[in-house]
This record gives structure tokens, C-alpha cells and sequence, in this order.
């Protein structure tokens, strides 16, 4: 008998897998109500978590999705009352003119969407259809009909067929509207979508584009797999379509790029984000983080982006190029966690010199494979070496200590006294000779020889200030993917745990993103950023968050700090001195957190790059309850979240 006899039939793996998220769920639920056995639970579950389990991409449990919308995402009759009010204290009401394109439209989800857009409770909008040739005679009678009823709906019906671009330019050229909202024309909108748009609009007048939260919508109009977006990130976009639903534009802005560009089907809208987001730059984006948009999906009628995936891989990547050429960037465009893309990004001719910087204290069993993978596994042209010796004793770790000195690019720089990681760091920052200076712990392993190209040919861009990377566990799973701000009371590492194969919630880690802080394990920035933020705090912060405060000093500066899946390494943490939280390193380890309070304070729960959708409680993308921002109609304050409560 064949392994493939022996399984399951689908409906009824299908059904068990029902089963165990419900179950899992069920015990999620359970421990969030016995706080005092999670408590317990938490210890056993670090060791045994990163070796047992694994994150699945943008894969929310439908049930929990479901109770969270009828507990925290369904507008109540108080709700509108209290949304006409704040529209009546408007002082003005922008007009949205909502572009949309059919084409043989099934009758049902047509009449869905125009019924959607007709019950919003911001009445000052038009609906702009372009009918694409259809050949189904009801597609053209239910928008006559509609423009019949309603004055606020215009349709032009084109005679010759030419696709999605030139239908939706068709549209455009109805609009009269301030703004220009984009909607399919088998997808629905919330009853509140416009008013959260003109809101937007309204307390940000020099905004040019926003985009909102979406979930798919299936055929029986159920809810699931929401996309809580991050903050705008000019680097995300690049990777995929951030942008994509709910996304409105000033019209005169659309007007200045023309509009769709034809040739690009299926990733139209992508070209449109990026150009637009080039056009106007990063500080006139703005982003509601709630759900404003339903994505109908898992019909029989599939979109022209599901049933032509390659060409619409192909238009973005077309479009994406075009992006980077504006701007003078010359740059690979390669494939990256499934459908998405990796920009390869030059590293300047000659290779800037890179001053890698790693503590030690004895351990020479880690600091030898450590500098194995950097003197002989690194593919980088241009490296020199500084050891801070903290103090080290072991014969074998001084012998180690010797003999690396006689490669050139190696020194040994003594730092006697009590391990205090921020002064080593600056103290042998200040013995750099390099353009370019990497944070390196001892304990980090090489995997493959390109990782340090990877990270300077992001550190040096202009806009960027530090860069961090993805770190492994021994065992293969995840360590590092970027800090998310408030975890733990400041911050922590996101998905540790997941499989390495594993993309996250919509490619979250296989795509290069900003973040609001990463990991010193692995750390690159240029000189001219570590000079102006002044180091680390080697007084305040000695050995815990030092990196997540030079992170935020470097934001302030107005530079972003990305993170790279493309440079990968092992950490074996803190194997060389033992982990911050116990014994004597406990009470420093407080004192430390409470100086990041008292310094950063509401900046520690307001991550632009985690969802306010997220809960604080860990970083597994796991929602909120409730969510951890305030509807805006909603002037009755509640409880606020506590730095010290988390």
C-alpha cells in the first residue's frame, strides 16, 4: 500500500484542521482568562516554543477573526448617530468621486457593491463607472438603473474593450471629485469607509494619498484573513502592493502622472502606488488602521490578478523598475516570499570599509566559529576587525585572542571592568576606521557569504540609518525579524519561533520592510549616523535596550530603519553571559526598562510598523481585544493601555 492510500480525504482533513484551530483557539481563549496560568505556563512555553512551534502566513483562525469583528468591528445605530454628528462638525466635506471598471460583472456582487457604496453613512460622493464591453446585458441595465436613481452615479459604456488601465482612466475622466477612491467592482464597503476617508482628509489637509486595513470577503459574505497594514514603507511597497484596498488619491495628483499607465494589467495599481508615493513623498501618505475595505475572494469567477498571476508578476516588476530607474537607483529585481519581489540594491565601486565590532569575554569556542564565518565565509571586500576584550581569563580564549591578531584585519582592543555592552561598543566605535560600522555579537554564526553585502548596500542609502537582519536559532527557527515597540513593556522580537521557510502574515518575513528597531546582535549603520545620535547610553542603558534606544534616536533624526530577511545568521543568544531576567542581571534589567519608559514613553505603544490592530501581550500578530486605537467618532475615552500594566 502507497503513503498516498493511506491519507485522509480532503474533507476530512479539512474538517480536522477545523478541529484543531478551534481547539486551539478554545485554549488561547482559556489562558487569556487565567492570567495567573499563563503566568505559570510562560517559562515552559519559552524553552519548549521555538523548537515545537511555527507561524502560518497571514493565517488568522476564522472563529477568532468572526468574534473579534462582532465584538470590536460592527458599527452600532448609536455608532451612526454619533458618525452623522462628527460629519456635521466637518468644517468642510470634500467630495469623493469612487472609480470603478466592469467587466461581465456576475449580477449578484454588482448590485452588492453599488448597494455598499450607496449605504455609506458620507454622503458626498460619486460613483464613476466605466462598463468594459461587456457582453452580459445585465451589467449595463443595473448601472442605467442606478444612474437613473441616484444623480450621484455617472457610467460611461465603452464600445471597444481595452482593459482594466484604460476602463479605469475612462472613469477617471468622470470624476469631479477632490479625491479619487478606487474600488473593484465586485468588493463592498464598510457603511463607514468614505467618513473615515473624509475625516483623513479633513484633520490632514496636505495628505495625497491614504490607504486603509482590508480582509477578503467570500461567497457568502463572510469576513476572514485581514491585512493590518503597517505605517506607509517606501521598501514594503517596493516588495509588494501595500497600498492596495481601500486606497484613495487626490485627483490632481493622479492627473499630474496620467493616470493608469496601459500595459501594466493586473499590477496597475501598484505602478499607480508607486508613482503616486514618489510623487508626492512618504509624509503626504497617511494610513487608517482599521478594516475599510472586503476583497471578495474563493468565488468561481476569478479576478484577471488570480487567473494571470505571471503576467501580474511580470507588470509589477515592470512597474517597479520604472520606480527605481526615476529615481537613478540601479537595482536587480529578483523573486522573494512566493508572488513578491527583493530589490538587490548596488553596494557602491569601491566597497565602503566596514569596522565590524564584537564584545567578548572568554567563550572561544563561540568568538572562533564567529570569526571563522567573517575572515573566511564573508564575501565583502573591504572589512576590518576590532575585539573588545572584556576581561578574558580562559587559556584557550586568550590563546584565540593571540593568534587572530596576525590577520591584518583583525585587532584586539583590551576593555577592562564590568561588562557594560554600550561603553565597550562605543569606546571600539571610537577606534573605527570604517565608513560603515557593524554591530556583531560573539555569537553569531555565518550561514552564507552574502550577508554582509546585503546589509551595507542598505546602510548606505541615504534614507536609511541602521539596518538589521534575520537571525536563527541553532535549530533553524526564528530569533530575530524586527523588534515590535511595547511587547514585553519595550519591545520584542516578532514571530520567534517560525519555521524558516515560513513567509509570516503576508511576507512579513521574507520582505524587506522598515522596523522601529532591531537587534545590536547584527547591526550596520554609517559613522556619520553613530556620531550624530552620540552612541549608545552607556550610563542609563549598559546592557538591555541600548539597542532599541539608539533605534529610536536614529528615527528621530528622520531616518528609517529597515530590516533584511536576505542577510541571515545563527545567534546562539546570549550563550556567552546568560540571560538578562535572572539572578543579579534582574534588577539591572528593571532599571533599564524603566529608563526606556520614563524616556520614550506613549513612542513605546504607538510601533508605526506593528498594527494598533496587534495586542501588546506578545508579537505573534495576534488581535487585539480590544483594539489598541480609538474609534474616532467615539469621544468617550476608555482605559488606556499602561507601559507598566503590559
Amino acid at each position: 500500500m502507497t503513503l498516498s492510500a493511506l491519507r485522509a480525504p480532503p474533507a476530512l482533513r479539512r474538517m480536522a484542521a477545523d478541529r484543531l484551530s478551534r481547539t486551539a483557539g478554545a485554549a488561547y481563549r482559556f489562558l487569556r482568562k487565567h492570567p495567573a496560568i499563563r503566568r505559570a505556563l510562560r517559562p515552559i512555553a519559552q524553552r519548549v516554543f521555538p523548537s515545537l512551534v511555527s507561524f502560518h502566513a497571514a493565517h488568522i483562525p476564522r472563529h477568532d477573526y468572526e468574534d473579534w469583528i462582532a465584538r470590536h468591528d460592527t458599527l452600532t445605530a448609536q455608532d451612526e448617530v454619533a458618525i452623522r454628528a462628527d460629519i456635521t462638525r466637518f468644517p468642510r466635506r470634500p467630495l469623493l468621486s469612487v472609480v470603478m471598471a466592469t467587466y461581465e460583472t456576475p449580477e449578484r456582487y454588482l448590485r452588492a457593491a453599488i448597494a455598499s457604496l450607496q449605504g455609506q453613512i458620507y454622503e458626498e460622493w460619486e460613483l464613476c463607472v466605466a462598463d468594459d464591453a461587456s457582453s452580459a446585458t445585465h451589467v449595463a441595465r443595473i448601472l442605467d438603473e442606478a444612474a437613473a436613481a441616484d444623480p450621484r452615479v455617472r457610467v460611461i459604456h465603452r464600445p471597444v474593450r481595452g482593459h482594466i488601465s484604460a476602463a479605469s482612466n475612462s472613469a477617471l475622466d468622470l470624476a469631479t471629485g477632490e479625491w479619487v477612491v478606487l474600488m473593484d467592482h465586485d468588493d463592498l464597503l464598510p457603511p463607514d469607509a468614505l467618513y473615515e476617508l473624509a475625516a483623513e482628509i479633513v484633520a490632514h489637509p496636505d495628505a495625497q494619498v491614504i490607504y486603509t486595513d482590508e480582509d477578503k470577503i467570500d461567497d457568502r459574505d463572510r469576513r476572514y484573513n485581514p491585512y493590518f497594514k503597517p505605517d506607509f514603507d517606501p521598501d514594503l511597497l517596493l516588495g509588494q502592493n501595500l497600498l492596495s484596498h481601500l486606497t484613495a488619491y487626490r485627483r490632481d495628483l493622479i492627473l499630474s502622472l496620467n493616470g493608469f499607465r496601459e500595459g501594466l494589467e493586473g499590477s496597475q495599481d501598484h505602478d499607480l502606488a508607486l508613482r503616486a508615493t514618489g510623487a508626492c513623498g512618504p509624509n503626504a501618505v497617511r494610513h487608517i488602521p482599521r478594516i475599510l475595505y472586503h476583497w471578495r475572494q474563493q468565488t468561481s469567477r476569478r479576478s484577471f490578478s488570480q487567473s494571470a498571476m505571471a503576467r501580474c508578476i511580470a507588470a509589477a516588476r515592470t512597474a517597479i523598475a520604472g520606480h527605481l530607474a526615476a529615481r537613478g537607483v540601479e537595482a536587480a529585481i529578483l523573486p522573494a516570499a512566493g508572488i513578491h519581489h527583493r530589490i538587490v540594491f548596488p553596494v557602491p565601486d569601491p566597497a565602503p570599509l566596514v569596522s565590524i565590532l564584537i564584545p567578548t569575554r572568554n567563550r572561544a569556542d563561540l568568538l572562533r566559529v564567529c570569526l571563522d564565518g567573517v575572515l573566511k565565509r564573508t564575501d565583502y571586500p573591504a572589512i576590518e576587525v576590532l575585539i573588545a576584550d572584556n576581561d578574558s581569563t580562559e587559556p584557550d580564549a586568550r590563546a584565540l585572542l593571540k593568534h587572530v591578531q596576525s590577520d591584518p584585519r583583525v585587532r584586539v582592543i583590551p576593555q577592562p571592568g564590568p561588562f557594560n555592552f554600550a561603553r565597550i561598543t562605543n569606546r571600539v566605535a571610537a577606534e573605527a576606521r570604517g565608513e560603515i560600522l557593524l554591530l556583531l555579537n560573539n555569537d553569531i554564526e555565518v550561514i552564507e557569504s552574502g550577508w554582509l553585502r546585503e546589509m551595507v548596500s542598505h546602510a548606505v542609502r541615504p534614507d536609511v540609518g541602521a539596518v538589521g537582519c534575520r537571525l536563527l536559532y541553532p535549530n533553524g527557527r526564528l530569533q530575530h525579524g524586527g523588534t515590535a515597540l511595547g511587547v514585553g513593556r519595550i519591545g520584542g522580537h516578532i514571530l520567534t519561533g517560525a519555521r524558516r521557510d515560513d513567509y509570516g502574515p503576508f511576507g512579513v518575513l521574507g520582505l524587506l520592510r522598515s522596523a522601529s528597531a532591531v537587534t545590536a546582535a547584527c547591526l550596520a549603520l554609517r559613522r556619520d549616523v553613530w556620531r550624530q545620535v552620540g552612541g549608545m547610553d552607556d550610563i542609563n542603558l549598559a546592557v538591555a535596550f541600548n539597542d532599541v534606544d539608539l533605534c529610536l534616536k536614529i528615527r528621530a533624526l528622520g531616518l528609517r530603519i529597515v530590516w533584511t530577511p536576505f542577510a541571515e545568521l545563527y545567534h546562539h543568544e546570549s550563550a556567552s553571559r546568560g540571560p538578562d531576567q535572572s539572578g543579579s542581571n534582574a534588577e539591572r534589567f528593571r532599571r533599564e526598562e524603566d529608563f526606556m519608559i520614563a524616556r520614550w514613553g506613549d513612542a513605546l505603544l504607538n510601533d508605526p510598523y506593528y498594527n494598533p490592530n496587534y495586542t501588546l501581550k506578545n508579537a505573534n500578530f495576534s488581535l487585539a481585544t480590544p483594539p489598541r486605537h480609538d474609534r474616532r467618532h467615539r469621544t468617550a475615552p476608555r482605559p488606556s493601555t499602561r507601559l507598566d500594566n503590559i
